[in-house]
């Protein structure tokens, strides 16, 4: 049997893990890695500050997508045609989460290209629902000949419920300089080439259900000169998407009664 005193030493450890499992909560969602519920295909990961891509307004790491060394195939029909739309790119899907009717879906976005003229690339962002079908065209991302890259040349509009911030969306032109664009990073075709720096994106979600946010970019007409997207503090109804479970009290006592035990065998060994 334990004593009271033995108990309550139990429990201060059970605290202390408390706080440290709090703090790993408190941590953005890609500061360690793409979460493991998160499934992709093609060429993505997460990075700090690099480039002309900043630290995102979260702090901490960002996650990105390029369509560098990507899958061909990967494109969605932007044009009504029924036909995918890109060459090769890659593709990025979040975990199922379950959202109410009204909940806020928010995140920051940078778009990034070294792209342009007649071989534009695109980003998009989908809402999906639980068996992967489309609930919603967030919005896309792409050059253009000028004004917004938000929704870009030829793209389609805005999802209804969506807003951006800030709400132009100007290409900042250059060469851009992002590791994730590979041998194409610096480098420019053409005009049109840079990034928007970070934008923060709203969206109100209409019915109550289990969701997918699903990021892609693919090139366009070729496959050189490549593009990508960055993305940071994910949030439905103000809370994390893939928020790390807080352990139960009971089960921080067990880890607390267990080292104690523990400790018992060793001094009486």
């Amino acid at each position: 049997m334990f004593t009271i005193k033995q108990i309550t030493h139990a429990l201060g450890l059970a605290s202390l893990s408390a706080l440290v499992f709090s703090g790993a909560a408190q941590a953005g969602a890609f500061d360690g890695g793409i979460p493991g519920s998160w499934s992709g295909i093609g060429n993505y990961g997460v990075l700090g500050a690099n480039g002309v891509v900043t630290a995102s307004p979260e702090g901490g790491n960002y996650g990105w997508i390029a369509s560098n060394t990507g899958i061909t195939g990967l494109g969605i029909d932007v044009n009504g045609d029924s036909i995918a739309d890109g060459t090769d790119g890659t593709r990025l899907r979040s975990g199922v989460f379950s959202a109410a009717a009204g909940d806020k879906l928010e995140f920051y976005f940078n778009y990034v290209t070294s792209d342009g003229a007649g071989f534009s690339d695109f980003a998009w962002v989908r809402l999906l629902d639980s068996s992967l079908s489309e609930v919603a065209l967030l919005f896309t991302a792409r050059t253009t000949p000028g004004g917004d890259t938000v929704p870009g040349f030829g793209m389609p509009p805005l999802g209804a419920g969506v807003t951006l911030v800030p709400a132009t969306t100007p290409i900042i032109a250059g060469g851009p300089s992002w590791s994730p664009l590979g041998g194409y990073s610096g480098s420019c075709y053409n005009t049109g080439c840079g990034y928007t720096d970070w934008i923060g994106m709203n969206y109100t979600i209409a019915a109550a259900g289990d969701y997918v946010l699903e990021f892609g970019v693919v090139d366009w007409s070729d496959e050189i000169y490549d593009s990508g997207l960055a993305f940071d503090g994910i949030l439905v109804g103000g809370k994390p998407i893939d928020p790390v479970p807080e352990p139960a009290s009971l089960a921080l006592l067990g880890i607390g009664l267990a080292g104690l035990a523990a400790a018992r065998r060793r001094k009486t060994a």
